[in-house]
Order: structure tokens, then sequence, then C-alpha cells
């Protein structure tokens, strides 16, 4: 009779450019993951989130590469062990795009019922976590290798957590729907909201979580005709072989995006035009802008202040979108409402249109000044008088 480790020798290694793309992807994954979640702002929640996924995702793929080159003879108690985080990359991409775009905190108090579905599945797995190596190995050659004989198992083995685990595809599935449907509710809520970054800023957020909802459906339509096609985990292959597209992609995005390419990130007379961040902070921005009552003009830009600081566009942007979770417009803006909420109650003013106050304060338009008074106030500049001189009155 074949003994269990006989059978467990032939299960062949295969290495091939499937599976060292899918290596790629995995090791960049990793990286990418680790620098966003160790460098990125405490304020910058969504990506975050981001790098929780990826990183989720990196593990997801990890398991995947070890199955499909057979290296998973080596360690069978992984086997299915990261079954429980394929449920959490919806919800994952889903809470990425809505941090992104509502800029609200992601906090487990408010959000913990995302996790509910992957947890009550790993709970619901135990049993199998617990079965000696012959179910695990077994489990394995059934999805990979059908045709090699199985190892014995004892007879007493509980397979009720079949019941769920047969049906982790539907659930998949099913998590992806729901979560494909509240991101494209969401992107479509936000698209004509008029919250865009400056004209200077890469890519907008609105753009890249659009981005990302495309990449979201498609991973949907590839695991949906994988799961179509192929029994048990042996197309699993070529849903990580997308993901290892997505992730190189990624980080040649984040790399064209990065200080490093900017001719201010080093200053060195002969490798920059003069530029000076060594000294540019968010209080001298603040400062500049404050004292010199740079909101005032009409014309301030970004460029005009970066000028100015003689640093560059990109890297003030920067600065003010890091320390204050703003684009270059709101953080402008925010003074020059502050300074027509002054000018809208005082009587030295009293003559001016509610329109001219807006101007004197640096808006070109009455539209912009009201769009822009709303947003920082919530409510009309009318309505702020009228709220004020009730308040005054009692």
């Amino acid at each position: 009779m074949e003994t269990a480790q006989y059978i467990i020798d032939q299960i062949p290694i295969q290495h091939n450019l499937v599976s060292y793309f899918i290596f790629l992807g995995v090791f960049l994954g990793f990286l990418l993951s680790t620098v966003i979640l160790f460098r990125t702002s405490k304020k910058a929640t969504a990506f975050k989130i981001y790098g929780w996924s990826l990183l989720t995702q990196s593990i997801i793929a990890t398991d995947v590469f070890l199955c499909y080159t057979g290296l998973m003879k080596y360690i069978p108690h992984l086997n299915d062990s990261t079954e429980p985080l394929v449920l959490l990359l919806a919800p994952s991409i889903y809470l990425f795009v809505y941090s992104l775009l509502e800029r609200k905190l992601i906090i487990f108090k408010k959000y913990w019922f995302h996790l509910l579905p992957s947890t009550l599945y790993f709970i619901s797995q135990v049993p199998y976590y617990l079965q000696p190596k012959s179910i695990k190995i077994n489990a394995y050659l059934g999805a990979y290798f059908p045709d090699m004989k199985r190892i014995e198992v004892p007879d007493n083995i509980d397979y009720t957590y079949l019941l769920i685990k047969d049906e982790l595809r539907w659930f998949i599935l099913f998590s992806f729907v729901i979560y494909i449907l509240l991101s494209a509710r969401l992107i479509f809520k936000n698209l004509y909201t008029g919250k865009k970054n400056s004209r200077n800023t890469m890519a907008s957020k609105h753009q890249f979580s659009k981005n990302t909802f495309l990449l979201f459906f498609a991973a949907f339509v590839l695991v949906f005709l994988v799961f179509l096609n192929f029994e048990d985990d042996a197309g699993d292959h070529y849903i990580f072989i997308f993901h290892a597209t997505v992730v190189c992609i990624t980080t040649f995005v984040l790399l064209s995006e990065s200080r490093f390419f900017e001719r201010s990130w080093i200053a060195d007379k002969y490798e920059t035009s003069g530029f000076n961040v060594a000294g540019i902070s968010i209080d001298r921005i603040k400062l500049h802008v404050q004292k010199e009552q740079f909101y005032l003009s009409k014309s301030a830009s970004l460029k005009s202040l970066s000028e100015t600081l003689n640093s560059s566009s990109n890297y003030i942007s920067q600065i003010i979108n890091t320390e204050t979770n703003l684009n270059f417009n709101d953080f402008i803006n925010q003074y020059r409402i502050e300074e027509s909420k002054k000018r809208l109650l005082d009587k030295d003013y009293v003559h001016l249109t509610i329109e001219a106050i807006g101007n004197s304060v640096g808006f070109k338009s009455k539209a912009t000044f009201y769009n822009a008074f709303k947003k920082h106030v919530q409510m009309s500049p009318k309505e702020f008088i009228r709220f004020q001189k009730e308040n005054t009155t009692v």
C-alpha cells in the first residue's frame, strides 16, 4: 500500500512564466502595502484601507502561488487557510472608495459589520483547520490533481464544515455584486458634486476611484468566468495573473507620482532650478497666506504661491493635502470665507451687496462664492446674516 508520504512526494513542482509572474505580483504587493501602511499619514484613512486591502490580496496570492507550483505539499496545514480573507476583498475596496470620496474616518465601531461574513466563515471552518494533514492533502489533491490517489483518512472525520465550504464561491460572488453596486452608487453620487482637486494634482480622487471601480468590476467578471469554467480552485491562477498585472500598474503609477522624480526632490544647485523645499512647512504656508492676505487676490493660484515660496507646485500641493486634507482651492477658500463672514456683519461693508463682498475677498463670481460659502458654513450668506442677527437680537 502506498504511504501518505509517497503520495505527497508524487505531487509535482512546477515553475513557469505564470508562477514567476504571480510571484512578482506577490512580492510587489507585499512591498507596496508595507510602504503604504508605514508611510501614509494617519489622516489618510482611505489609503490605509487600500494598504490593508493590498496586503490581504498579497497573502491570498501567496496561497495561490504555493498551490499552483505544488509547494503547498510542504506546508499542507496552510491549504485553504486564506479563504476567510477572500470575503474581505470586496468590502475593503468599497471602504477605500467610500473613505476617499466622502473623506470620512473608517472606525471598527461603526463599520464592523463589513467584517462579519469573513468572521462567520472563519468560525464555520475551524473544524477543517483542526483536521489532520491527510485531510488537507486530499483537499489540495482534489482541487489541483484530481487524478492522483488520495491518502487514507480516519473513519471518524466530521465533514459538516463542507456544508459552508462548498458554498464559498457563491458567497464570494454575492459579496462582489453587493459591493460593486454600493461603489457604483457612491461614485455616481459624487460625480457631479464639484469636489475636485486642483488642476496641478496629477490625478483626481474621482478619477482614481472610477478606475478602482472599473478594476473591481473587471475582477468580478474574471472571477465569475473562472468559477464558471473550473471546479474547486484549479483556475485561481488566472485571477492572480490579473492581480499581478494590477499590482504592477499600481506600482508604476505610484512611482511616477513620487517626489523622487521631481526636480525639487533634492536641494542641489546642479540638479534643481533653485527650488527650496527644506524650509517649507504647512505653518510657513499658512503664515504667508494670512500675513500677506494672499487669499484676497482673485489671481491667487498654486503656481503663484509656489513661486513666492520658491518651491514647486507639486510639493506645496502635497503639503497642503497631507497636513489639512484639503486641496489648494478649499484651503484658500476657507480663509476667504472667514473674511467674508466678518465683512457680511461689518457696518463698514453694509453698502456692498453680498456678491460684492464675495468679490472683495477673492471670489471671481457670485456662484463660486455661494457654493464655497455653503460648503464651509453649511448655509448660504443670506441665511448666515439672518442667523447672526436673530442670535444677536436674542
